[in-house]
Formats: structure tokens, sequence, C-alpha cells
């Protein structure tokens, strides 16, 4: 199960780098009508596939940036998930780059922090984060603390921004799946 990020489609990127693997991808993609819905929908929308098709630990699920940010939300009403979870490059709230003046607040930007540093998130059972040194939207430092309170390994990639590069997440996913 696949979640891009903001305005990212199953077929290309990540997507098309999991196509070319031979696996069969499906998860929402975050654009046209579906990126039009309501958070909550969208949330929603998320929790409902996660359960009725994706919820067993033989399961891999990859979510990517604002994907993430999607997951862990739907994975805040849920049992902890019982399989394989790889972010990246996780969105976890606001977000600022006061250099380029670029400014980013999703639904709720409070949220997740708040409840994983209250020990109240349910933390899935088989998850990994990777994330790059100098991204700005994905602030390291933030993403380390995140995954230290929900028990989730984090990766700081060197060198590396928001992308994340296909060199290293070919070779991760190679790894992983």
């Amino acid at each position: 199960y696949y979640l891009p990020g903001h305005g990212g489609r199953l077929s290309t990127g990540l997507g098309q780098g999991l196509l070319n693997r031979g696996f069969n991808v499906t998860g929402r993609a975050t654009v046209d009508a579906f990126r039009h819905l309501p958070f909550m929908e969208q949330v929603r929308i998320v929790t409902e596939d996660l359960q009725t098709h994706f919820w067993s630990p033989e399961d891999h699920v990859v979510a990517n940036s604002f994907g993430a940010y999607l997951f862990l939300n739907a994975q805040a009403q849920l049992p902890p998930y019982p399989g394989h979870l790889l972010l990246l490059s996780p969105n976890l709230g606001d977000f600022e780059d006061s250099e380029n003046q670029r400014v980013f607040s999703p639904p709720f930007p409070e949220r997740l922090k708040k409840l994983v540093f209250a020990g109240k998130f349910p933390s899935p059972l088989n998850a990994k984060i990777h994330v790059g040194e100098q991204d700005w939207q994905s602030v390291p430092d933030t993403v380390v603390a995140f995954g230290q309170a929900a028990r989730i390994p984090v990766t700081v990639v060197p060198n590396a921004g928001h992308m994340l590069g296909a060199e290293h997440v070919g070779g991760l996913i190679d790894r992983w799946l």
C-alpha cells in the first residue's frame, strides 16, 4: 500500500520504482478527487483501506511526506499497525523554510506530536523512518524526537533533503521488500 506525498501519483516517482521492481502498487494518489476531500475524510479512507485490505503482519505500507502524515493520522485512531511500515521524509506538522520564505501547515498540525509525547500514540509494530539531513519539510531533529517517543527507528540520510534520492530509496526498497 503506497501513500505518496502531496500531489503524488501511484505510477510516478517511488510508485514507478515499485512497479519497475514487479510489485503491485495499491494506495491513494494525493491528487484529483482524493486531494479535494476534507482532510478527515482522507484519513477515514486510508483507515478503511488499511483495516480492510492491508492489516496483517505480512503487509507492507510505504508512505512518503504528506502520505506519511495521512498514515500517521490514520494510525492514531487504530491499534498498532501489525505489518511492515516505511515512512520516508514524513511530515509531522508545521514546517517553515525562512531562508526561502516557504511555509506549510497541514490540518491539525500539533495532533501527532501531542499524542506521541503524551505516550498515547499507538506505535506501529514494525516501522522504520528515513529523513534527509537537510530536509526543511521534515526537520530531522523533530523526526528523530518523534521516532524516539514512538519507538520507531530513524535513519538520517547524510547530504539529503526532502527528496532522499533514487539511489538511497531504491536500495532501501530492495532490502526492505
